[in-house]
């Protein structure tokens, strides 16, 4: 028999949001999660704000917010509020009831700044390794350095000489810029929308682009990444990340690092020896002689460091697609760097939940 098709409007609904999300919806595994981290971050969170005054939007529901605009590739604050309105699996994931009124747009970004002056990402991050050291899932033994292009929120017409000042245009909005023949440097010029961005180009022969440079430190057992850097585009900018980095990792015991060929200079190599650390980065010998010899490769313990180390691409590749970092939508190195570091925590989070799904 044919059902009716009546569009009948109820006032009531007897049936919560979290009877309405499936037991096994992925994200009831990092609301778990999310919910640990964000219970020992309560104390930096009440730093952050006065003692009197009328009550913000929740830290707490700000970032479990941020969260799902990072995992469900949601490209701006508007549309993530838009989803907020009417998704009630949105509403459940960040603590909304049915009935709450859903924040404004403007003010959802002046609350994410003071979560950026806090520093709450990194911190935020730091507690995801800890989870994750908890659950065993770090070797803290073997690790893999590596970095990615991160295009900058600003065009070509935008980098100009430093010190230039605007001269009439045809169109204010879209001016016409005829900067071929001119030599154009970092030293030189600069961007007049993001400043911090640098002229960098990735292989000789490529097209040079305004960017920054994000680097990860990868644990090798899991492929987690338990460290990260957004630099300047240099071209010694991943070798000396790599070092700080290195040298935040915890404990004093030898580890192996390894890496791709552009990591493969005798003073990096040397650098890492005396930090205690094992050099297995990939031999470059093209036109010239690695800083790699038989002392490392002769070991099974580079060959697997060589296989092991492709997987930090795996990060990079979710974080450009899913994490909307291919081209940054934010201006500024300690934006930039709050939102890579930040995008890194979430894709350690559902990269958590795979390894604990395959374990039960």
């Amino acid at each position: 028999m044919r059902g009716p098709d009546d569009k009948a409007d109820w006032m009531f609904s007897y049936v919560s949001a979290e009877k309405r999300v499936p037991k096994d919806h992925p994200l009831r595994a990092i609301r778990t999660m999310v919910d640990v981290v964000l219970r020992d971050l309560s104390p930096l969170f009440e730093t952050l704000y006065a003692k009197r005054g009328r009550p913000s939007v929740a830290p707490e529901k700000l970032l479990r917010a941020l969260l799902l605009q990072v995992l469900y590739s949601v490209r701006s604050e508007r549309m993530l509020m838009e989803q907020l309105d009417y998704n009630l699996l949105f509403r459940w994931f960040v603590g909304l009831s049915m009935d709450d009124e859903i924040w404004d747009a403007t003010v959802f970004s002046k609350n994410r700044d003071r979560l950026l002056e806090g520093e709450i990402a990194s911190a935020f991050f730091e507690r995801v390794i800890c989870h994750a050291r908890a659950q065993g899932l770090l070797s803290n033994e073997h690790f893999t350095v590596d970095g990615t292009l991160i295009e900058a929120w600003a065009g070509q017409k935008s980098f100009k000489r430093k010190g230039q000042k605007p001269g009439p245009t045809d169109d204010p909005g879209n001016p016409t810029v005829d900067f071929k023949g001119e030599e154009r440097s970092n030293d030189t010029h600069q961007s007049t929308t993001d400043p911090d961005a640098r002229q960098y180009r990735k292989a000789r022969g490529q097209e040079s682009k305004l960017c920054y440079l994000g680097h990860i430190t990868m644990d090798n057992r899991n492929g987690l990444a338990v460290n990260t850097r957004v630099t300047h585009a240099t071209g010694r900018a991943e070798r000396e990340a790599a070092l700080t980095m290195i040298e935040e990792l915890p404990g004093e015991r030898r580890i192996t690092v390894g890496g791709d060929k552009a990591y493969d200079t005798h003073d990096f190599v040397r650098d890492l020896r005396l930090r205690n650390v094992t050099p297995h980065v990939a031999q470059n010998n093209r036109n010239r002689r690695s800083a790699i010899d038989e002392r490392t490769t002769r070991h099974v313990g580079y060959l697997i460091s060589q296989r092991k180390r492709k997987r930090v691409e795996e990060i990079f590749g979710w974080l450009k697609t899913v994490g909307m970092l291919r081209k940054t939508r934010h201006r500024g190195l300690p934006r930039v760097g709050w939102m890579f570091t930040f995008g890194v925590a979430a894709y350690n989070l559902v990269r958590m939940k795979n390894l604990m799904a395959a374990t039960t």
